[in-house]
């Protein structure tokens, strides 16, 4: 079963910048497409990013323009580069499959933005 860990979230001003990154343990990124999702409390889980075993990427309008999604199929690591961070960006971020294609939901990362 593959697992996927993410991290780097954090507190951050309003405008600041933060990085993500998923880890995962087997190599997956290099077959399937990926994507970001997030969670705002009292909301359902939504896609945030996504990015093709070819690199392609897409983004909610919510974010373009601001976020960036990457990977790094030899890490077996991908990334998520968000700028210009707004307050309604504050959820808890996850990495998984997309579509989603069963495998287990990491712990996800909090990231805050607040003043």
């Amino acid at each position: 079963q593959v697992q996927l860990v993410e991290s780097g979230g954090g507190l951050v001003q309003p405008g600041g910048s933060l990085r993500l990154s998923c880890a995962a343990s087997e190599t997956i990124f290099s077959i399937y497409a990926m994507g970001w999702y997030r969670q705002a409390p009292g909301k359902q889980r939504e896609l945030v990013a996504t990015i093709t075993s070819g690199g392609s990427t897409n983004y909610a309008d919510s974010v373009k323009g601001r976020f960036t999604i990457s990977r790094d199929n030899a890490k077996n690591t991908m990334y998520l580069q968000m700028n210009s961070l707004k307050p309604e960006d504050t959820a808890v971020y996850y990495c998984n499959t997309y579509p989603i294609r069963g495998v287990r939901w990491g712990q996800g990362t909090q990231v805050t933005v607040s003043s």
